[in-house]
C-alpha cells in the first residue's frame, strides 16, 4: 500500500503544483473584483464536479462494486457491468449537462446570491455554461480510471489530471501575453476547461482499462439502480472539502473580491489535502474492501494504522507550515499584475483560518473508507451534510464581524463537526483498530510537527517585506527546507519512521 500511495501522492502533488502555477497565473491576469469572482465561482462549480467525478469520489462507490462482481461472477460479467456503468454515467450526464445549462441562472443564483443585480451574475453564467462539456467528459473518464486503480494500476490515473492544468497554463500565457481584456480572457479560460476534460478522456479512452467496460450501453435496471443508489451519497460525502467552500462562498458572495480571497487561499490548503486525500480515496478503499471482504481483522487494523500514520505525518505539518507562513506563501504565489498588496492581506488570513481546518479534512479521507469498504455511504453524507450547515451559520455570524476572515474559521468549524461526527459513528458502530506500532508513532510525529513549526515561526520576519521577489523566493525555500529537514530528522530520532522501514516497505510493495 505504501508504494501506491506514494505514487499517487506524487501524481498529485505534480498537479497541485501545475496548480498553483495555474492559480498564480490567473490571479495576475485577472486579480480580484467582478470578472475574477464571477469566473471563480464558477470555477468552484467544476471543482466541485471534480472531486464529485474524480480524484478518488467515485472510486469509493466503483471499485468495491467491481471487485464483488469480478469475484463473484468473473471477469466477463465484471466487463459487463463496467460497460453498463460507463455508459449510464456518459449518457446521463449528458441529460444533466443540458438541464444545468438551462437553469445556469438559478444556480448561479443560489451558490452566490450576493451577485444579484450586478454584472457579476451575467458573467458568472457565462463563464459556467461555457465550463459545461467538462461535465460530460469527466464522467466517463472517473469510471475508466476507477477500473485501472481497482486493478492496483495507479501511475496513469494518477499523472492523468496534468492536463488540465497544463491546458488551462497554455491559455493563460497565451492571453498574457496578448492582453485580452480581463472579461474575454475569462471566457476563453471557461472554454478551455471543456477542452481539458476532453484531453483526459482521450488519454484514457486508448488504455486498457476501455476494454474492460464492454460492451457500453446505458441501463436503469435494478442492478445500475442499486449502484447508483450507493454511489450518489458517496461521491458528494467525499466532496466534502469544496462543499464547505461553496458553503463559505454563498456568504462571501456578499462582499466584493471576498470569493477571490477564499478561493486563492483554499487553494493553497489543497495541496496537502490533495496529495493525503486523494491518494486515501484512491488507495485505501480497494485494500479496505478487501480486508473487510475476507473478515481479516488484522489486516482492516493494519490498513486502518497505516493511513492515519501517514495522513497525521503528512497533514499536521502542512498545517503548521501554511499557518504561520501564510503572508510569504500567499505574497510569493499570487501578488502580481492585477493581485495587489490588500488582496494578499487578506487572502493570508484566510489561509490561517483555513489551515487550521486541514487536519479535520485529513481525518475525515482517512475514516471514511472504513465506511465505504463496509457499502455504507451515508454515514460520511449526513458528517459531511452537517458540517455544511455548521458552516452556513457560523459564516452568517462571523463574517459580520471578521468578514473573509471570519468566513475561513467558519468552513473550518464546519470541517471539524464532520469528522468528529464520522469519528464517534465508526466507534459505536464497528470501532476503528490501530495497532500498537500506530499507538507508539503517532504522539511523536506530533511532537516532531511541533517542533518543526515552532522553528518556523522563530524563523519568520527575517527577511523584509519590500525584499526583492528573489530574495524571497530564495528565504522562503529556505526556511521549508529547513522545516521539512528538521521535521524528517525528528521523526527518525524520536523512532516515528525510518528511512530503512521506509525503503523495506516500497521494496515489499513493488
Amino acid at each position: 500500500m505504501i508504494r501506491s500511495f506514494l505514487t499517487v501522492s506524487t501524481g498529485t502533488l505534480a498537479s497541485r503544483l501545475l496548480g498553483f502555477a495555474r492559480d498564480s497565473l490567473i490571479a495576475a491576469l485577472l486579480g480580484t473584483g467582478a470578472v475574477a469572482d464571477a469566473f471563480l465561482a464558477a470555477f468552484q462549480l467544476v471543482n466541485v464536479v471534480r472531486r464529485l467525478l474524480s480524484e478518488g469520489a467515485l472510486n469509493a462507490a466503483l471499485i468495491p462494486a467491481w471487485l464483488r462482481v469480478r469475484d463473484r461472477d468473473g471477469a466477463e460479467a465484471a466487463s459487463a457491468f463496467a460497460g453498463r456503468v460507463l455508459g449510464t454515467v456518459s449518457a446521463t450526464l449528458i441529460v444533466i449537462s443540458i438541464g444545468i445549462a438551462v437553469a445556469m441562472p438559478l444556480i448561479i443564483v443560489i451558490i452566490a446570491p450576493g451577485f444579484i443585480g450586478s454584472r457579476t451574475l451575467d458573467l458568472a453564467v457565462q463563464n459556467a455554461r461555457l465550463m459545461l462539456p467538462y461535465l460530460a467528459f469527466a464522467g466517463p473518464v472517473t469510471v475508466l480510471m476507477g477500473l485501472l486503480n481497482a486493478q492496483g494500476k495507479f501511475a496513469l490515473t494518477a499523472f492523468s489530471p496534468l492536463l488540465f492544468n497544463i491546458a488551462l497554463i497554455a491559455a493563460i500565457a497565451a492571453l498574457l501575453l496578448w492582453h485580452a481584456d480581463a472579461a474575454l480572457a475569462a471566457w476563453t479560460l471557461a472554454a478551455t476547461v471543456g477542452i481539458a476534460g476532453l484531453l483526459q478522456l482521450v488519454m484514457l479512452s486508448s488504455q486498457r482499462s476501455a476494454r474492460l467496460a464492454t460492451p457500453l450501453r446505458a441501463s436503469f435496471d435494478k442492478e445500475m439502480r442499486g449502484f447508483f443508489a450507493k454511489a450518489i451519497p458517496g461521491m458528494i460525502a467525499s466532496s466534502g472539502p469544496q462543499w464547505l467552500m461553496v458553503a463559505g462562498a454563498i456568504i462571501a458572495s456578499a462582499t466584493p473580491s471576498a470569493v477571490s480571497w477564499l478561493y486563492f487561499a483554499n487553494r493553497l490548503i489543497e495541496l496537502p489535502l490533495g496529495i493525503v486525500g486523494v491518494a486515501m480515496g484512491t488507495v485505501l478503499v480497494p485494500e479496505l474492501t478487501r480486508a473487510v471482504g475476507s473478515g481479516d481483522r488484522d489486516a482492516v487494523a493494519h490498513a486502518e494504522s497505516r493511513a492515519l500514520e501517514l495522513a497525521t505525518g503528512l497533514a499536521l505539518p502542512a498545517t503548521l507550515g501554511l499557518a504561520v507562513l501564510a503572508e510569504p506563501i500567499v505574497r510569493l504565489l499570487f501578488e502580481h499584475g492585477a493581485f495587489g498588496a490588500e488582496d494578499s492581506a487578506a487572502t493570508a488570513y484566510a489561509l490561517i483560518w483555513l489551515a487550521l481546518g486541514l487536519p479535520a479534512h485529513v481525518l475525515i479521507k482517512a475514516l471514511s473508507p472504513a465506511f465505504y469498504a463496509r457499502s455504507d455511504t451515508m454515514t460520511p453524507l449526513l458528517a459531511m451534510a452537517k458540517g455544511f450547515v455548521v458552516t452556513i451559520l457560523l459564516a452568517v455570524l462571523l463574517n459580520r464581524v471578521f468578514g473573509a476572515s471570519g468566513i475561513a474559521a467558519s468552513i473550518a468549524a464546519g470541517a471539524w463537526s464532520s469528522a468528529v461526527s464520522l469519528l464517534r459513528k465508526g466507534t459505536s458502530e464497528f470501532g476503528f483498530s490501530i495497532d500498537a506500532a500506530a499507538r507508539n508513532r503517532l504522539p511523536r510525529i506530533v511532537l516532531a510537527a511541533a517542533a518543526m513549526g515552532v522553528l518556523l515561526w522563530l524563523t519568520t520576519g527575517l527577511v523584509p517585506v519590500e525584499a526583492h521577489g528573489l530574495i524571497r523566493f530564495i528565504a522562503l525555500g529556505l526556511q521549508i527546507a529547513a522545516g521539512i529537514a528538521t521535521y524528517g530528522v525528528l521523526l527518525q530520532v524520536l523512532g516515528a519512521a525510518s528511512w530503512r522501514d521506509a525503503v523495506s516497505a516500497l521494496k515489499r510493495s513493488a
